[in-house]
């Protein structure tokens, strides 16, 4: 089918003779829009064969689903540049050497090794009172445990195991700061060489 029947379906006339070269590589001409060439650009001419306007190719829906999609791209990029730039900076700000960002390291550590202290102490009072308790229930070997015993052992056993969560909780604190400070102090070493706030790449979120 023509250009011209397939131009049926297309706007009316905008007063120029529209050309172009379809995929097939045939130069079509209409008085109005080409079907055959929305995905390509058409010459409009004016009707002494001059040059009136070029009609840039029709964006299909899907086509403009990857513009936005690398328009939304760009924009997180930019962003992240931006973010980059703004932590650099407060970075340097804050930290003017590495004693600064050591002293920082020490007290963000301060809470949680005073925390890890308490645990053990905890945890060295639940073991003294538990073994009264086990020598107790040696009396009782083979048999079932009086209620009250077995209330306390089991109280014993929860409160421990309670704490060595929180131990646990606690490590895990120390090592997340450990790795945010030792993360710092990598880039602030080489912003404090020279490099360009920002031109260190996005920083990864806080482990």
């Amino acid at each position: 089918m023509g250009a011209a029947a397939m131009g049926q379906t297309a706007p009316a006339s905008s007063g120029g003779i529209y050309s172009c070269v379809d995929e097939r590589g045939r130069r079509l001409t209409s008085d109005r829009p080409i079907p055959e060439c929305l995905g390509r650009e058409q010459r409009v001419l004016n009707r002494d064969g001059s040059l009136k306007t070029v009609r840039p190719p029709t964006i299909t829906p899907e086509e403009r689903a990857q513009a936005e999609a690398r328009e939304r791209e760009a924009a997180l990029a930019r962003a992240t540049r931006e973010e980059a730039l703004r932590r650099d900076r407060q970075l340097l700000q804050r930290y003017r050497h590495e004693q600064q960002h050591q002293r920082s390291r020490a007290i963000a550590l301060e809470a949680v090794q005073q925390a890890q202290a308490r645990t053990q102490a905890r945890l060295a009072e639940l073991s003294r009172e538990r073994r009264p308790l086990d020598a107790q229930a040696e009396f009782h070997q083979g048999k079932p445990l009086p209620p009250k015993l077995k209330a306390q052992i089991d109280a014993n056993d929860a409160a421990q195991a309670a704490q060595r969560d929180a131990a646990a909780g606690q490590r895990d604190e120390a090592e997340r700061i450990n790795r945010r400070f030792d993360a710092e102090l990598e880039r602030l070493r080489r912003l404090w060489s020279g490099a360009a706030p920002g031109s260190l790449g996005p920083l990864s979120p806080d482990p």
